[in-house]
């Protein structure tokens, strides 16, 4: 019983991802990741890895979106220069 009430909670948690945003990802992704190596870390440490886990969150959600906003940039800046190079014209990157 425990297995099948497992499977349907991550079946449920993945459904419920597939409609966010290319931000929305990264940010929880980055919340994740930051969640999961504060708590190992403090852990380790002897910590309370609760809390470790709330800072590593708000460290990994900042991250994360900060990363977005760094891809956002990176994205905008190729396509300037692709349709520069497209139509003969000089590049205008966004600075």
């Amino acid at each position: 019983m425990k297995k099948i009430i497992a499977i349907a909670a991550t079946a449920v948690a993945i459904a419920g991802c597939s409609n966010m945003s290319n931000t929305e990802q990264r940010t929880l992704s980055g919340a994740g990741i930051g969640a999961a190596a504060g708590a190992v870390g403090t852990a380790i440490f002897h910590g309370n890895p609760i809390w470790g886990a709330v800072g590593g969150a708000a460290v990994g959600a900042a991250s994360g979106y900060v990363y977005d906003a760094y891809k956002k940039n990176q994205a905008a800046e190729y396509n300037s220069g692709y349709n520069a190079g497209k139509n003969n014209a000089p590049n205008n990157a966004p600075n």
